[in-house]
């Protein structure tokens, strides 16, 4: 399937996806090509390393050291065949390990460290979206109503679409690394054990169902290596003439209780690194299948690592999903759509006075925009401190693009543009946080009349923890509400410990 042709030439560009999985990590890198009418992507390399990453959680949610250096090994090695590549073509998502380990705070620069690149931890909701975004892609266009699962080592994504659009999405905590951990120790199988996985994930499953059942679907298909294993090994061991069936699956579950693992002579097709997980992952299948009353489910290929790369390519055109989601929230949250233009003309004219070096500029212009556009979400849930409304949105709403990161750093920018700075202390934010808060504080100090203004006479500059506003001097003396609101100001980001200067000029 493939993507409108961009404004501009990207032809035999590369791109990289790094899908750090809670069994596997995973690198694809891909070439853009550029046909007639379209812009198709196509895979040049890809490494996959088992890593079971979830395996190394306890019971308080700690990652163990000795997990996080079976990580920092492979993403040093994603770091080697990565090198020279331009930070805007590489992206990393991390998923279901990442999102619980209580450590992550610690584990994570140490990855990117590693890596050599940033590693956005995306929430399940976004994973599941990529992960129907990279299955469709590789599949034949249909009309049709499309079921596509992906059993993960610490998580199960369900979406339900139609062509490129998923209809509903969800993300369940039950994966095959964790369902091993806790029922197939060692790849150990009892039939007590399997009975035990399955009413496990089907109590799991059994919260989604009726949703599902009801909206219905037409084809269903497993995008997991859990999936891609049971095809293998139903088709080849004689179970299943085609996919995978709960008959099919029945007869795999006798055989591997029958010899206790799954190291059964008579089962083909199976590779090495997945029999210790495909008890766990059967399990959850069949609990699915029997849950979901799904009758068939064919492999399907591209999965989440696929779904990056064509978000990434989205977001090289205009197709970039997170500026759709924006506009999605301005309409559900009633947003003055023209006073949030006047905001965010006005602050990313101060962002370009004072940020535009800054690394990454590009995207920081981007976070910026997106906070201008929502930072009244608050006010159709309560006017009394909506900025806190609007934050505690940003940062928990399932917003489809954006990452956990992201979405931090807009819940921080409107929790930031009015009232009190101190809030912002604990978080003890950088630089560049602070100037982007002082971007959207003072465009909405500039805007609070709500009325179009064709410019305004003022300008912003930085020196390290000197700020210094330059104001028209006649402007100031007809604006008088502006000018106190700017002396308060004045007085909050000594807080934060800048010097604010009003300068009349």
């Amino acid at each position: 399937m493939a993507f409108p042709l961009p404004s501009r030439c990207i032809m035999d560009q590369l791109l990289a996806a790094v899908d750090l999985g809670s069994n596997s990590f995973r690198l694809s890198i891909a070439r853009i090509v550029q046909n007639e009418n379209s812009v198709q992507i196509y895979a040049t390399d890809r490494l996959k390393e088992t890593v079971r990453l979830a395996a190394g959680l306890n019971a308080e949610r700690v990652l163990s050291e000795e997990a996080i250096q079976r990580a920092i090994a492979v993403l040093s090695r994603f770091g080697e065949r990565l090198e020279n590549f331009p930070a805007g073509r590489v992206r990393a998502v991390a998923t279901n390990t990442f999102r619980v380990a209580r450590n992550v705070a610690e584990f994570l620069p140490r990855a990117e460290a590693a890596l050599g690149y940033p590693i956005e931890v995306i929430s399940g909701q976004e994973e599941a979206r990529l992960v129907y975004s990279g299955v469709i892609h590789e599949l034949p266009p249909s009309s049709k109503q499309r079921f596509v699962v992906d059993i993960g080592g610490g998580s199960t994504e369900f979406i339900i679409g139609r062509e490129l659009e998923p209809l509903i999405m969800k993300s369940l905590s039950i994966g095959c690394v964790t369902y091993t951990k806790a029922f197939f120790p060692d790849g150990k199988v009892t039939e007590e054990s399997f009975v035990q996985a399955e009413i496990a994930a089907r109590k799991e499953i059994e919260i989604i169902s009726r949703q599902y059942r009801h909206l219905g679907w037409d084809e269903a298909f497993g995008s997991s290596g859990t999936a891609k294993a049971l095809v293998a090994t139903l088709e080849e061991s004689g179970f299943s003439e085609k996919g995978i069936t709960l008959d099919g699956m029945q007869k795999l579950k006798k055989v591997l209780i029958r010899h206790g693992s799954a190291q059964a002579p008579e089962l083909r097709g199976l590779k090495l690194d997945r029999m210790e997980v495909l008890p766990a992952g059967l399990s959850i299948m069949m609990a699915i299948f029997s849950e979901l009353q799904v009758k068939q489910m064919f492999q399907g290929d591209g999965a989440l690592r696929v779904g990056v790369l064509y978000d990434m390519l989205g977001r090289d055109t205009s197709h970039d999903k997170r500026d759709e989601t924006a506009g999605v929230f301005m309409k559900r949250y009633h947003i003055d759509t023209r006073q949030a233009a006047r905001v965010k003309k006005q602050a990313l004219i101060f962002f370009d006075s004072i940020l535009a070096s800054e690394t990454a500029a590009d995207d920081l212009r981007r976070y910026l925009g997106w906070a201008c556009d929502l930072h009244e979400t608050g006010l159709s849930i309560s006017q009394v401190n909506y900025h806190k409304h609007t934050a505690y949105v940003m940062a928990n709403a399932d917003m489809p693009g954006f990452s956990e990161a992201e979405q931090e750093l807009l819940s921080f920018l409107t929790l930031g543009h009015q009232g009190k700075l101190d809030k912002l202390l604990p978080e003890k934010p950088s630089r560049v946080k602070w100037l982007l808060t002082l971007c959207l504080r003072l465009a909405v100090v500039f805007m609070r009349r709500r009325q179009p203004m064709t410019s305004l006479p003022v300008s912003l500059e930085t020196d390290e923890q000197n700020l210094t506003l330059h104001v028209g001097k006649k402007w100031l003396e007809d604006h008088p509400l502006t000018r106190y609101t700017l002396s308060l100001e004045a007085a909050e980001w000594k807080k934060a410990g800048f010097t604010l200067d009003i300068i009349p000029s």
